[in-house]
């Protein structure tokens, strides 16, 4: 029971991250979004590395490998995950994450000689269908910040799912061999602040205006819902519960996002929506709990 709590805990902050970086995407670009963001979460999450004694578990080799996860899970994914929010709008990119799951599948079967049995198969198509519904279908206003065609943020969202996939894989090596999972994210989100902070050194590519007060509080916020307690949340209810189970539960956030955008601005979502959330959480499911 604690680790179905915790699970549907960790993806209810995940949506409210996902909003509150939504609500300030549209002022501040996917580069120096993605620079405050990422570095208020190593604050955070290296914090409590060190108050948890967790950087013990953490050795050159582990380095290695958690450094080329942070590379394609952070620094590459995080750019497309913020453009992606930008131009689909919260609701769409939530569903458009969920293809991580069949991105891992190939990748593991591709690069680890993993097995990828049929319902597996059928879960990724079931994903499929739930994100063809909602991008084909009737949409209103979806809280988009750039005027994009939809395609190219379809393509973002695919290429954010496929760099956080790729991380996941990188990453496995580490956590296999005894990384704090708290530490190994603070290593993450440390490497990428690092990268962040040396395109500074590229003209065209420093900020031009430091975000606003309010601005910083919601990327604080961002950081705080998604990386600090969400990932937190996660890691414990792995620790107390079934893998595919808590897997499932935590990728709820297509379904849990949408009453918070119905409640915080008053667009009801559409019949379809409501599919389309379930049918992406399902694969995930059918994915997941058959591994």
């Amino acid at each position: 029971m604690l680790a179905v709590v915790l699970s549907l805990a960790a993806a209810a902050c995940f949506a409210v991250s996902a909003l509150f970086v939504n609500a300030v995407s549209g002022r501040i670009g996917p580069l120096q979004l993605s620079r405050w963001q990422i570095g208020l979460s190593f604050l955070m999450t290296g914090a409590m590395t060190l108050a948890l004694g967790g950087w013990r578990t953490i050795d050159p080799e582990k380095t290695f490998w958690l450094v080329g996860s942070s590379a394609a899970g952070i620094m590459f994914a995080s750019l497309t995950f913020v453009a992606t929010i930008q131009i689909t709008g919260p609701r769409i990119s939530a569903l458009l994450f969920t293809t991580a799951s069949p991105f891992a599948l190939a990748l593991g079967y591709l690069f680890r000689g993993e097995t990828v049995n049929g319902t597996q198969g059928f879960g990724a198509l079931v994903i499929v269908a739930g994100i063809v519904l909602a991008v084909l279908g009737p949409k209103g206003n979806e809280g988009a910040r750039v005027e994009r065609p939809l395609w190219i943020g379809v393509g973002l969202g695919l290429l954010t799912s496929l760099g956080q996939a790729t991380g996941s894989l990188l990453a496995r090596p580490a956590m296999l061999e005894g990384a704090d999972p708290v530490a190994a994210i603070a290593v993450r989100t440390g490497a990428a602040t690092l990268f962040f902070l040396a395109l500074l050194v590229v003209p065209k590519l420093r900020p031009t205006t430091i975000p606003d007060p309010l601005s910083l509080r919601k990327i604080g916020f961002a950081a705080f819902s998604g990386m600090a307690v969400g990932m937190s949340f996660l890691m414990a209810a792995l620790a107390n519960g079934n893998v595919g189970i808590v897997t499932t539960l935590s990728s709820t956030m297509p379904i849990l996002i949408l009453p918070m955008i119905w409640v915080l601005y008053g667009r009801r979502p559409r019949p379809l929506a409501w599919i389309g959330a379930a049918l992406a959480v399902a694969g995930t499911a059918l994915i997941s709990l058959s591994t």
